[in-house]
């Protein structure tokens, strides 16, 4: 599990819980948030967990249906196929539960945390201009009326783009990537044409001396990748 991934994904969990006028937030309350960020994913993995085990039961039921409660062939092979497709859904949210003792360990990183709490301060100094810019790149949409998942993922890729200098490619993928794990089924598509719009509208900014200063760049020895 990629230390910075995971710091992304705690720092959008914690988004969205900043305030309203989040301007003046102390390094203190950021960290609650991303204290809250992880009970969040630890609750997500309980979820998943507990999913397994219905499905597994329910690969159980269909089993025992096919032998008892069908009287011909076919009916019996579409409970048994029906109780292994189960199956292999218990078995991958069981791979994925298997992740929590290594999400424990890495979440209370002091990189990853830090990282998570650098991302939501830049998110609070200047959501405005982000949102201004947004606004911008969707031409006939505006950012307040996406869902609250949708904005907090463009923010958290424009940030890195423009204030922690993280190269756009891995900002925009890890963006989408979490949009196809936390929005709708259409939402990674959405959030990877805007933010590419946004790409070209900040990079032409920038070519004519319009652009603001976007930050100092990431210290490339980083441990977090």
């Amino acid at each position: 599990m990629q230390a910075r991934r995971l710091a992304r994904e705690l720092a959008l969990l914690g988004m969205g819980q900043l305030p309203s006028n989040p301007k003046k937030l102390s390094n203190q309350e950021l960290e609650n948030l991303v204290t809250a960020a992880v009970r969040s994913l630890v609750g997500e993995v309980q979820d998943t967990l507990e999913k397994a085990s219905a499905d597994l039961n329910r690969s159980q039921e269909r089993l025992l249906g096919s032998e008892t409660r069908t009287t011909d062939v076919d009916g019996a092979k579409a409970m048994v196929q029906e109780a292994i497709t189960a199956t292999q859904q218990a078995i991958n949210h069981l791979g994925s539960a298997l992740q929590i003792p290594e999400l424990v360990q890495v979440v209370n990183q002091k990189e990853v945390r830090s990282y998570a709490v650098e991302v939501l301060s830049h998110v609070a100094q200047h959501k405005p201009d982000v949102d201004r810019d947004l606004d911008q790149a969707m031409v006939a949409w505006q950012v307040k009326r996406l869902a609250q998942i949708d904005r907090d993922l463009l923010r958290l890729a424009i940030v890195e783009m423009q204030y922690l200098g993280v190269p756009d490619r891995v900002a925009i993928n890890e963006a989408v990537e979490l949009a196809k794990r936390y929005s709708d089924e259409d939402g990674y598509r959405f959030i990877n044409g805007v933010l590419r719009r946004w790409l070209e509208q900040f990079r032409q900014q920038m070519a004519s001396g319009g652009g603001s200063d976007p930050g100092p760049a990431p210290n490339p020895e980083s441990s977090l990748v």
